[in-house]
C-alpha cells in the first residue's frame, strides 16, 4: 500500500466507501475521498480495516511523488473514475 492506492473502507461508520490513501504508517493508513473526509483532515485508519482494490491512481501518485498537493476534487475525481470503470452502464455516457 501507498500514497494514490484506492482503497475500500471495510469497518467502522464508513464501511463501502473508498478512500486515496494519503499517508502510510506502519499499522495506520490516512484517507481522504475529497467528499466528506477532505485532503487537509484525513481519517486515520489500521490498515487491516481497509481492502486494497488493486488500483492506483497514476496521477495523484505523480503528485505525491513531486511533492505537489492534491485537491479534493482531484480525489473525487479519480473515485468517480474508478467507480465507472466498474460498472459503465450504471452511468451512461450522453
Amino acid at each position: 500500500m501507498e500514497p494514490g492506492d484506492l482503497v475500500l473502507s471495510e469497518k467502522g461508520r464508513d464501511k463501502d466507501r473508498y478512500y486515496v490513501v494519503m499517508e502510510v504508517w506502519p499499522e495506520y493508513c490516512f484517507i481522504a475521498d475529497g467528499d466528506i473526509r477532505k485532503t487537509d483532515r484525513p481519517k486515520k485508519k489500521k490498515i487491516k480495516h481497509v481492502v486494497q482494490t488493486g488500483f492506483g491512481s497514476d496521477f495523484i501518485k505523480k503528485k505525491f511523488a513531486e511533492g505537489l498537493k492534491v485537491t479534493n476534487t482531484e480525489l473525487r475525481n479519480e473515485i468517480s473514475k474508478f467507480i465507472n470503470s466498474l460498472n459503465p452502464s450504471a452511468f451512461p455516457v450522453e
